[in-house]
């Protein structure tokens, strides 16, 4: 009688309850989620939408992808977006109060939508998380359709988007090598239709070493300042350096391009964007422009902690190849 080979013996499912559940754990699954009360109020409006409270909706959804993950299949986890999804379904012609309707949304967001793998933890602390990942899509969505209208240039026939990416990367960079070493936290913002550009770059560099940065994070922040260029758009950069630790008592410490600075103090400066290039503020506007909601315009109180400095000169721009895009 033949002896069954190891390999046989460990992988032939027996029988076809076990197939199943062995297919099953090959198989992944998205989960989309109503993070906030607001969503899934409006989500209460459907007949078929089956939950009533928001906080047992949450813990539901926790024990189901917990369960999901003990059973070894992968899970991801996106936001249900109810607007997105009344439009979803007007589009592709379904009855938004019907769960497959949902399940082929969800089955969208999966592919398209932003989403972050689910490893057990809290769903409290994963949907700040998620929140931040799909506004940062959103962000880069809007940028790029922004650069996508531009166009090419009509006196050389350049793309003028990919010229403006170039170019925003190129002055990144300057910024980032003016800054020099410490833990810098940038925002940049540039004006659009409806809400402004917001992107958020964190870059960390000690003592001259290699610089520490996300690289979904530059990609949106460099495609916000090129959308900025492209457009010719008033926007900025707001940059907040970490304060080092000093002596006590120290108060007298000289930072980067030696503007004073106080030891233990985060130092902020601002640029502003124009003609194609990022100018240093005086600290009067980099006051302002720090203590400014961007996306409201209304004043916010200055922060403890904080001084205000002028920002620093960056190098010229390198001269373009052709014809200038600048004062397009």
């Amino acid at each position: 009688m033949a002896t069954p080979s190891r390999h046989t013996a460990h992988t032939t499912p027996r029988g076809p309850a076990a197939a199943r559940r062995m297919l099953r754990r090959e198989i992944p699954s998205t989960a989309a989620v109503l993070a906030d009360a607001q969503d899934f109020a409006a989500m209460r409006r459907y007949r078929t939408f089956p939950f009533d409270d928001h906080t047992a909706y949450l813990q539901q959804m926790e024990t189901l992808l917990r369960s999901l993950t003990a059973q070894g299949i992968h899970t991801t986890v996106a936001l249900f977006d109810p607007v997105a999804y009344e439009t979803f379904c007007t589009d592709s012609d379904l009855d938004p109060d019907r769960p497959d309707s949902r399940s082929r949304y969800t089955a969208e967001l999966a592919c398209t939508g932003a989403t972050l793998p689910y490893t057990g933890e809290s769903l409290a602390r994963l949907l700040p998380v998620l929140v931040d990942e799909a506004e940062r899509q959103a962000t880069w969505d809007r940028a790029t359709a922004l650069l996508a209208r531009t166009g090419a240039c009509a006196e050389c026939g350049e793309d003028l988007a990919r010229a403006a990416f170039a170019r925003a990367s190129r002055a990144v960079t300057s910024l980032l090598d003016t800054l020099g070493d410490g833990t810098h936290h940038l925002v940049c913002s540039v004006p659009a239709s409806g809400a402004p550009l917001l992107a958020v770059l964190h870059a960390d560099s000690r003592d001259g070493g290699r610089l520490e940065l996300s690289e979904a994070d530059t990609l949106v922040f460099c495609t916000v300042l090129a959308a900025g260029i492209a457009l010719r758009s008033p926007g900025g950069i707001v940059s907040r350096t970490a304060g080092t630790a000093g002596a006590a008592g120290m108060t007298g410490t000289v930072g980067t391009g030696g503007t004073a600075e106080t030891a233990g103090r985060d130092a902020v400066r601002g640029w502003l964007l124009r003609d194609a290039w990022l100018h240093p503020l005086s600290a009067a506007e980099v006051f302002t422009a720090y203590c400014t909601d961007a996306a409201t315009g209304e004043p916010v109180p200055p922060e403890p902690g904080v001084d205000h400095h002028p920002g620093l000169a960056l190098p010229d721009p390198p001269p373009t190849d052709g014809h200038d895009h600048s004062h397009h």
